[in-house]
């Protein structure tokens, strides 16, 4: 899918929603709470109130360490909405701690390693034909593409999360927020 230097400035818009600047400086608020670049991933999350199940799953995890290390990392943190459109139970059962390595595997299928921006993902994806494929921290295949001036993340199960808000900026690297869980294979 090829698409023109305008949809590409559209895509950017719209990729960067919610009034998201692509200024260094500039960050879009998250779940009510501002997000500060000189702070790491953990210490974002932890005040956005869209996210209180992903930090809960994070933590149950062991994964808070990992988060706040020097990265840099890129995430695409799913809302505690996305975690509630999962089957009846899946949460629940992802956090008991005899499912400690699945929901690791859950989550890490969220993380890339490296700092990819929205500019970056789009350019790599107008450059590769409409799509772009890279590898989770958890090893699973993720494909980003562009669709209607939006970016979709699909995980192997064909699943697409829309990113919803872009460059979240952290001392550590980028999130940007998803509206559905990657499920890794």
């Amino acid at each position: 899918m090829k698409t023109s230097a305008a949809a590409f400035v559209a895509a950017s818009i719209g990729f960067a929603s919610a009034g998201a600047a692509f200024a260094m400086d500039d960050n879009p608020m998250v779940g009510g709470a501002p997000m500060f670049a000189d702070k790491n991933i953990v210490e974002n999350a932890v005040n956005s109130a869209d996210h209180t199940t992903l930090v809960a799953a994070v933590k149950a995890a062991g994964l808070v360490e990992t988060l706040a290390s020097e990265g840099p990392f890129t995430v695409f943190a799913p809302t505690n909405a996305a975690f509630e459109a999962l089957p009846a139970g899946t949460v629940e059962t992802l956090l008991q701690p005899e499912n400690k390595d699945m929901l690791t595997k859950v989550l890490t299928a969220h993380v890339v390693a490296g700092d990819i921006k929205a500019a970056d993902l789009i350019k790599m994806i107008e450059d590769n034909g409409g799509t772009y494929n890279f590898t989770a921290v958890s090893g699973d295949a993720l494909t980003a593409q562009l669709n209607d001036g939006n970016v979709y993340i699909i995980d192997e199960n064909g699943n697409a999360a829309k990113v919803t808000i872009a460059d979240v900026n952290q001392s550590n690297g980028v999130i940007h927020v998803v509206n559905s869980v990657l499920v890794p294979k």
